[in-house]
């Protein structure tokens, strides 16, 4: 039996405002104890790095982000991407962006080069502002705020995957006996 590997990745522009939401919370998760075969990187705006990362056998990936969904800034939504019926779009929209990241393009990519993540969860936050096109560092009040939130989301999606990992196993290793 191996222990369950989950990629936990922040994604986010620390110079545009709440755009550094998944910085953030990564940050602070780096901080906190987490369960053996969680990792916690910040990957910022580096979608080529985080598409590699992408291929190695993760069990679940859970990516953190700044959200624009049309709600109250701050919120916190939990949402998992369909992985199998994104649309093949023409190599422009393939192309991962040197100064910005979108996690759809970064999954787009990552299935070109034939990998294929087990589970997906993104973890976003309702922006408040991206910071324009001067830009400017730090959240928000409403983001910050929900940078708290947001940890609990993500140690309570991670216990939930490991327990169901668990549970897998134990059926497997109980079946094999």
């Amino acid at each position: 039996m191996t222990a369950s590997k989950v990629l936990v990745a922040g994604i986010g522009n620390i110079f545009m405002g709440d755009d550094a939401f998944g910085s953030e919370v990564a940050r602070t998760l780096a901080n906190r104890t987490l369960p053996e075969g969680v990792r916690v990187v910040d990957f910022g705006i580096r979608g080529l790095d985080l598409a590699y990362a992408l291929l190695e056998p993760w069990d679940a990936t859970i990516l953190i982000d700044a959200a624009p969904r049309g709600g109250s800034a701050g919120t916190i939504y939990t949402i998992e991407p369909e992985l199998d019926s994104a649309p093949d779009n023409g190599p422009e929209e393939q192309l991962i962006e040197p100064h910005g990241m979108d996690p759809m393009r970064v999954l787009n990519m990552v299935r070109m080069l034939r990998g294929k993540p087990k589970k997906v969860v993104l973890v976003g936050c309702e922006p408040e502002t991206l910071g324009g096109e001067e830009g400017f560092m730090g959240l928000s009040a409403p983001v910050q705020e929900a940078v708290g939130r947001a940890v609990e989301v993500v140690e309570a999606l991670v216990a939930d995957i490991l327990d169901k990992e668990c549970a897998s196993c134990s059926a497997e290793s109980g079946a094999s006996q």
